[in-house]
């Protein structure tokens, strides 16, 4: 069989990358190389975006080192099993890559993962010396996310947090039932090991140090991981308790969530459909409750019957709707604590509402200017001039505030 081009085998390892979910590069500390340059929008194979804690747009060369894998997980379109066409980069090949299209303005950073082949040491030291040669050789001062492989020595992803602005590790399912059943080969114990070192060494490398007086470059936008959603019986509820052990075990910066997609030639163990999009997207919404808006995972699971969130609205609204009792709350004299709870009202909403009651009193026409759906805040809030009166306990508000057609957005 005839080798490769480096355009087929990036056409298949970009394709091969897309079921990683985890590549957003928010956390990131800005190089002085890019500070006065503008982030090139284009499509092509290989590129995806990402977006950034303040709008930004990221775009980011997303490939496979190899698809081919010496594991049998069951979801994974990389399987040992899988009949897929299979190609591998050679390490100049991805640093070439990665350096003609950051040239060309076309990326601002990397995200490198792999299927493992012969060894998790192996395929790692690979994945290093790529990032090695970026920073060292090339000058690369671009974003780079490395996935690391949790069986590999730990001296390896000491070498990779050196170079990797982040570093990931996927826990692959919501349960250890889960991953017992779908991924036998690979052990959770092992994982959550994995995580705990790499958040110990994090933490110790952000110490300064007795000698330098400054604390190590390692991975300083932190790690991350990836559950599949759908795969198995994990309700929703079930994902959030793993999210917030995650959350407050390993201070990890992000938690995606991956739908399940369908494969060919699945196991029967695997569900024959996917879960609907929207349930990926709820699942986002209240993790993003979580972290920035102070609920606990309690409180969202309380207004989620059977352990499933509801599709038809999100989160926040769902509990404000299960909890009329604490509404309305008073714009001009709640704390922030409190605002943060009002459906509609998201952090930076409340955050110039904040600012703007130190000089004066809030309207609802206020409101409105200020937040894109006014309607949603209405029956919640009392202000300057305005009271829901009724609104807030009318039986028929959800249906008046389930949208008709729900655009993917955050609150």
């Amino acid at each position: 069989m005839a080798a490769l081009s480096t355009r087929e085998k990036l056409a298949i390892l970009a394709d091969a990358a897309k079921y990683d979910a985890s590549c957003a590069s928010s956390g990131a500390k800005g190089r002085d190389s890019l500070k006065d340059r503008g982030i090139g929008s284009t499509e092509g194979m290989g590129i995806c975006h990402s977006y950034a804690p303040d709008g930004r747009c990221i775009s980011l060369l997303k490939i496979l080192l190899t698809n081919f894998c010496i594991y049998d997980c069951a979801y994974c379109i990389n399987r040992s099993s899988s009949n897929v066409r299979r190609a591998r980069f050679r390490v100049d090949e991805v640093v070439r890559l990665t350096v003609e299209f950051y040239r060309r303005n076309y990326i601002e950073g990397l995200f490198l993962s792999s299927g493992v082949v012969r060894s998790p040491d192996e395929t790692m030291a690979e994945i290093v010396e790529v990032a090695r040669r970026l920073r060292e050789e090339e000058r690369f001062n671009g974003y780079i996310h490395l996935k690391t492989i949790p069986e590999c020595a730990p001296e390896l992803v000491e070498q990779a947090g050196r170079y990797a602005d982040r570093l990931s590790i996927n826990v692959e399912l919501p349960t250890d039932e889960g991953v017992e059943k779908l991924a036998p080969e690979k052990k959770p114990r092992a994982i959550r090991k994995a995580m705990a070192r790499l958040r110990a060494t994090i933490e110790e490398k952000a110490e300064p140090t007795l000698r330098t007086k400054r604390a190590a470059r390692f991975a300083p936008a932190g790690q991350s991981t990836q559950m599949i959603v759908g795969a198995d019986a994990a309700t929703d509820a079930d994902i959030l308790t793993t999210s917030a052990r995650l959350y407050g075990s390993y201070r990890l910066k992000r938690v995606y969530y991956s739908a399940f997609s369908p494969i060919p030639d699945a196991s029967r163990a695997l569900p024959a459909m996917k879960p609907p999009l929207m349930r990926e997207h709820r699942l986002y919404q209240a993790d993003w409750l979580m972290r920035f808006y102070g609920f606990a995972r309690d409180e969202i699971v309380a207004a989620a019957p059977g352990g499933m969130l509801d599709l038809a609205v999100d989160p926040k609204l769902a509990w404000a709707l299960a909890n009329r009792g604490g509404f309305p709350v008073d714009v001009n004299r709640a704390p922030r604590e409190l605002l943060l709870r009002v459906p509609g009202l998201g952090t930076r909403v409340v955050d110039r509402i904040v600012e703007i009651r130190r000089i004066r009193r809030l309207r609802i026409d206020d409101l409105a200017r200020l937040c894109a759906s006014v309607a949603k805040v209405r029956p919640f809030v009392t202000a300057d001039g305005w009271s829901p009166g009724a609104l807030t306990d009318s039986d028929g508000l959800r249906a008046r505030l389930k949208p008709k057609a729900e655009q993917l957005s955050l609150f």
